[in-house]
């Protein structure tokens, strides 16, 4: 608590999935000092942009979690955009940190950063054994160069950053929209909207077309990318928050640290997970022609423990449950 009662803390993507729950973890410790700029205010792609938010908020810490990011689709459609305005962002925040002589600078990365075929489970110094997964290797490498900056700057100039490489988020709150969203908001909306779908049309249904050979004559479908072969690990996105604040106070070394869970799921095994804790009834139908992504995902996250205490608490299944109520919560109800 004493670490943040004085710090003037600058939260990039503050309001933002994550950001809006670091913002609430720094409150929590007794910060009172807390810029959250906004995008259309501060275009941190833009030079002059970036000086006129240090400039306004004159932070002693910086946590960088502004981010260009999406599920596959999104990076096979905007490669370019997804490099440059992430590398962009990342390295003149920290240069700018740099010039004005800020206390620390977090960074985050992506597991999206690791080879494609990375022993399992991933380990930090394995960071560097291959390239990475194609469909997301531009997003991955643009998060991979400030770790590069972040290590240079702290040997040519004695600056304190620190670089965390977390695994997919999710939660209350995630972004679900389809064009853009990741594997669990947008398996939980297609879940839930097919179904709500299915029962719109049985209440709008004549009672004259119902009958005990046919109750339900509206068939639900729903489509997924890929075989379901492939694997992820998922970390609920409070504990996330949790963790960066932690690393925030307590790490300050040059060397990656990985953030997770430290399991995994196969792609197949969390669409029945969800498709049971949604209730659907309806067609899984899994479109072979669309890209997996990389094979398996898991991290090894011995080292966020040892160095700054950092383990996840919520498990897949509730924290599956919490945002799955969330969503129901915050968008139509069914009839």
């Amino acid at each position: 608590m004493l670490f943040w009662s004085n710090k003037r803390v600058l939260v990039t993507g503050g309001a933002g999935f994550l950001g809006t729950y670091v913002v609430s973890c720094l409150k929590e410790r007794g910060c009172r000092n807390i810029f959250i700029p906004r995008s259309r205010e501060y275009d941190l792609v833009n030079m002059d942009a970036v000086k006129q938010l240090y400039a306004d908020s004159k932070p002693d810490i910086v946590i960088h979690l502004a981010a260009c990011v999406g599920g596959i689709g999104a990076n096979c459609d905007n490669p370019g955009k997804f490099f440059y305005n992430n590398l962009m962002m990342g390295v003149q925040m920290m240069e700018i940190g740099r010039q004005i002589g800020i206390e620390k600078f977090v960074a985050l990365g992506t597991v999206c950063a690791y080879p494609k075929f990375s022993k399992i489970p991933f380990k930090e110094e394995d960071l560097w054994s291959g390239y990475p997964e194609e469909t997301n290797a531009p997003y991955g490498l643009a998060k991979k160069m400030l770790l590069v900056q972040s290590q240079s700057y702290r040997q040519q100039y004695g600056f304190n950053s620190i670089f965390l490489l977390p695994v997919n988020l999710y939660g209350p709150g995630d972004n679900f929209d389809l064009s853009s969203s990741h594997v669990i908001p947008a398996l939980i909306k297609k879940c839930i909207d097919a179904k709500r779908k299915v029962q719109s049309a049985k209440y709008k249904e004549p009672s004259s077309m119902r009958s005990a050979l046919c109750p339900m004559p509206f068939a639900s479908t729903i489509t997924i990318w890929g075989t379901g072969k492939p694997t992820r690990e998922f970390l609920y996105v409070g504990d996330a928050a949790k963790a960066i604040i932690l690393a925030a106070e307590k790490y300050n070394k040059s060397e990656p640290v990985n953030i997770g869970a430290g399991f995994e799921i196969s792609i197949k095994d969390l669409v029945n997970l969800i498709v049971k804790l949604t209730g659907f009834k309806g067609k899984v139908i899994w479109d072979k022609t669309k890209p997996d992504g990389q094979p398996r995902r898991c991290l090894d996250t011995l080292k966020a423990y040892k160095e700054f205490g950092f383990k996840a608490k919520t498990s897949l299944i509730e924290g599956l449950r919490k945002t799955i109520d969330w969503y129901k919560s915050n968008t139509l109800s069914m009839p």
